[in-house]
């Protein structure tokens, strides 16, 4: 039998900084063939030619969406393991089970709005692109405050408290900034809307790196044996944490 162990605390913020750098490549070679406004202009926009640097029409033109659409399906996969993992790590230890599958269904469901955001162009495939949206904002907000509500509940190793303090203050500030860009779209100030859309994901993202806190805590571990035996996936609790008992 071969097992694999690893350290799985650098996941979450591997995973935030890789999905960040990746959009930002994606904004950044939009801004260069002049396909969006740059987030820096005080105009609505610029010229004729160029549209407001929504991240969805930041992806939208070739070749750029060739990279929005990778970045986004990795995105939805790296999302998912973590969802897991998570969900897994919680599993004999938070007092109400039924959140904690509900957590990892919302999420399941932003990482496949994910695949649709980056795989259905908005401007050729309007309407699936927006059902994408809703699918991956919306379920991604809410994982946030129920991750947030199990993290003050569950307190693992005493840290609990500062780490949803944290999260619910990253989860307040997803939803204000959810709720201007909403507005602000709606008033068609669509360069301050796109910039509350961007804090929005950045935000996000930092919110799934700090899952690194927990992940510190417990090695997860896969054990491939032979064709006779299942493979198995397991959540050992960390020496140190053995060590105290």
């Amino acid at each position: 039998m071969w097992t694999c162990r690893m350290s799985w605390a650098v996941l979450p913020p591997v995973y935030s900084v890789c999905v960040a750098a990746g959009l930002w490549l994606v904004y950044f070679i939009a801004v260069y063939y002049e396909n969006i406004t740059p987030l820096t202009s005080q105009y609505r926009i610029r010229n004729g030619s160029m549209y407001p640097p929504y991240i969805s029409i930041a992806g939208n033109f070739p070749p750029v969406s060739c990279i929005f659409s990778e970045v986004m399906n990795l995105a939805a996969f790296g999302g998912f393991v973590i969802a897991v993992l998570r969900y897994v790590q919680l599993r004999n230890k938070v007092d109400k089970p039924w959140l904690n599958v509900c957590s990892l269904v919302v999420f399941s469901v932003a990482c496949f709005g994910m695949t649709i955001v980056g795989n259905f162009q908005l401007f050729t495939q309007e309407r699936i692109h927006n059902w994408g949206s809703g699918l991956t904002f919306v379920p991604g907000l809410a994982f946030c405050w129920v991750q947030s509500y199990i993290t003050l509940r569950v307190n693992l190793r005493n840290e609990g408290r500062r780490a949803a303090a944290v999260r619910f203050l990253l989860s307040a500030s997803i939803t204000v900034c959810m709720i201007f860009n909403f507005s602000l779209m709606y008033l068609r100030f669509h360069i301050h809307a796109a910039r509350c859309q961007w804090a929005q994901v950045m935000l996000l993202l930092i919110f799934i790196s700090t899952f690194a806190l927990e992940f510190h805590h417990s090695s997860f571990n896969v054990a491939c044996s032979e064709a006779s035996e299942r493979p198995v996936l397991y959540l050992e609790e960390s020496m140190q944490q053995l060590e105290q008992l």
